[in-house]
């Protein structure tokens, strides 16, 4: 039986779930229209443009999506070889805090995560990671990997906007700069002040061991923390300072701090989609792509918040509450909702540990992932995402009156859609195919720490998190191993790049077409009905996909 859920409780779940939502709609409409501007304006700030001198590149020179997408993969390799570098020698860093460098399957683990915006972390961040390689690593690919993010869901956006441009789609450097000095630093900067006036430290100083009243010795951990945090869940990144993430209460002190981070993780996401309406010419093609989002999210988070607060199972009933594993600081509600917002975003960050979720509250948080993260999804790719499963929607509606679909004055014909399908099937593959690989090799079983449907549930997690970039863990799976780092690091790769390329090609594709004027027969994109089957092929496409192996997983430890 179910425990009985105070109503104290569920006022207090309401009441943070309003207060969230009232924070995001008071500014939606002026930080989606800014971001219009951002990405229309024809000037360059001074800063800007010494950076392109430095890098040698034109901002004005329009970019076919080859180009682009060339540009985007040469940075990415060069953050990753970078990245790469820092971890293994930063036992020859400044501020390194005495800790060694990283082990090469290690090293390349933690490059790929954070340049990939997965952010997945096999160690523990105050206990392997000296300052500078926080700060000049691992801080300055949470702005980019974010920024790249933001730059291919604009490029798709311009893809449906222009008409006739010959593949051209815009100027990657130019996207992605902006991307991070108007947009990503200023908002940074603004809720860093805030998270240290609440008391997430910002230091350099060292862990500085101490004696305790008892007599025992006691490590004050210190270090840029605010500065850290703030893109983490701006950027939608989800790397912690501390192993113990966003329930460590030097990253995040109290129940405002929390709803605040909740706040930054989903105010790109939700505010996108008003970017989106505003640069194709029609504000309710926005509100129709949010209210899809909004909807599979308020869906999830009701379901997480029920499965968390009604404690189903022996041990939540016989504590009262499902309380293993949460922070009290914060409750089950504040955890039910961090869980959604950082599993329906591909941010990763964590507030109470995902193994402890009740069954059923683990296996939604778990569907989010494998629905794509599209509601609302990470910094940009959930965009993209929504919009990619939209190009879905009006295919499968034009196959049902038998015309050709159009979405935005775009005809979606066979490359399109070839090129659509590709995008879809590519996260399950990775997914599917590493999680396999693990449950049948000896050192894919090692890592197991439990068996039966929760192991299963364990790397399934570990793979869907990785294939989509999101970075959060089910803390059940000991994943720092050469076998884990390795393959890991290759689906963050895949779940990264192949999807962003396929995006890319269809942006080039759409924009050099004609757009075409809407007819009588033309399905209306913008009202109710649409909304609903865009959240319902995102339902379907997933759960054809991965309902066998939810069944063999969090389905029959939930019915156990």
């Amino acid at each position: 039986m179910p425990t009985t859920v105070d109503a104290a409780v569920v006022w207090v779940a309401v009441g943070q779930v309003a207060l969230l939502v009232a924070a995001l709609a008071a500014v939606h409409a002026p930080l989606g229209a800014y971001m219009a501007r951002v990405y229309t304006s024809s000037r360059h700030l001074r800063v800007e443009r010494a950076g392109y001198r430095l890098a040698r590149v034109d901002p004005d020179a329009e970019q076919r999506w080859s180009t682009y997408l060339f540009s985007l993969l040469g940075f990415s390799l060069a953050s990753v070889l970078l990245l790469y570098a820092l971890g293994r020698l930063q036992d020859h860093l400044p501020m390194n805090l005495g800790f060694t460098g990283l082990d090469p399957a290690g090293a390349w683990n933690m490059a790929v995560s954070f340049v990939t915006n997965t952010n997945w972390q096999w160690y523990s961040g105050e206990a392997a990671a000296g300052h500078l390689l926080q700060m000049t690593g691992l801080a300055v690919q949470n702005f980019v990997s974010a920024a790249v993010g933001m730059s291919v869901a604009i490029a798709l956006v311009r893809g449906f906007a222009r008409s006739g441009t010959d593949a051209r789609i815009g100027n990657f450097w130019t996207d992605l700069t902006r991307s991070v000095v108007r947009i990503l630093l200023p908002i940074a900067f603004v809720a860093a002040v805030v998270l240290v006036a609440n008391g997430v430290i910002q230091n350099l100083s060292p862990h500085t061991a101490v004696e305790t009243l008892a007599g025992g010795t006691q490590h004050v951990l210190g270090g840029p923390v605010a500065s850290q945090e703030a893109i983490k869940e701006l950027g939608t990144n989800g790397g912690g300072f501390f192993n113990a993430n966003s329930a460590h209460p030097l990253e995040n002190p109290n129940p405002f701090t929390n709803v605040f981070e909740i706040f930054l993780i989903l105010l790109i996401p939700f505010t996108l989609p008003r970017t989106f309406g505003l640069l194709v010419g029609d504000r309710r093609q926005g509100w129709a792509v949010l209210g899809a989002m909004a909807g599979l999210f308020a869906v999830a988070l009701a379901l997480t918040t029920w499965a968390e607060l009604a404690g189903p199972g022996a041990a939540p009933q016989a504590a009262g509450a499902a309380l293993e594993g949460k922070e009290t600081r914060f409750g089950l509600a504040a955890s039910a909702l961090f869980a959604t917002a950082t599993t329906g975003t591909s941010t990763g960050a964590v507030n109470a540990m995902h193994d402890s979720l009740t069954a059923p509250g683990g296996g939604v948080v778990l569907f989010n992932m494998l629905l794509g993260e599209i509601a609302p999804g990470g910094v940009g790719a959930g965009l993209y995402g929504m919009l990619v499963l939209a190009v879905v929607a009006v295919f499968v509606a034009g196959l049902m009156v038998g015309r050709t679909p159009e979405y935005l004055g775009k005809k979606i014909g066979r490359q399109e859609i070839t090129l659509v399908a590709l995008y879809v099937l590519t996260t399950p593959a990775v997914v599917l195919v590493g999680t396999a690989l693990s449950v049948v090799l000896p050192d894919g079983l090692a890592g197991q720490q439990e068996g039966g449907p929760h192991g299963l549930t364990e790397v399934l997690y570990a793979f869907a998190s990785a294939g989509n970039n999101n970075g959060s863990a089910f803390a059940g799976l000991s994943a720092g191993t050469p076998y884990y780092n390795t393959l890991l690091g290759l689906a963050m790769l895949v779940g990264r790049f192949v999807p962003i390329a396929l995006v890319l090609a269809l942006a080039g594709r759409l924009a050099s077409q004609r757009s075409v004027p809407p007819s009588a027969g033309t399905l209306p994109t913008h009202q109710p009905l649409f909304v609903g089957l865009l959240g319902t092929v995102a339902l379907v496409v997933v759960g054809l996909t991965f309902v066998p192996v939810l069944s063999l997983g969090p389905v029959v430890e939930s019915l156990s």
